[in-house]
């Protein structure tokens, strides 16, 4: 069964909880997601460690029921 965006989107919060989360349905078939994620926990972190930390919030749901996941992290800037 697919994951909702909700359901994403809810678990990534849930490790990160400071984390301002979208979620987009790119394909309309609850498979094909892309997410931007920011949160503070991605300060001085290299991409592919902001990258490990969201699909950790995934619990290994990438490749089996999340089919696949366009993924942009950020840190929250100042000013």
């Amino acid at each position: 069964m697919a994951m909702t965006a909700d359901e994403i989107a809810g678990m990534i919060r849930a490790a990160l909880p400071d984390a301002e989360v979208t979620i987009t349905d790119l394909a309309g078939d609850g498979e094909h997601y892309a997410a931007r994620v920011v949160s503070a926990a991605f300060a001085g972190l290299t991409r592919v460690a902001q990258h490990k930390l969201v699909y950790d919030a995934l619990g290994g749901r990438m490749g089996g029921v999340l089919h696949a996941l366009q993924l942009t992290t950020a840190a929250p800037t100042s000013g």
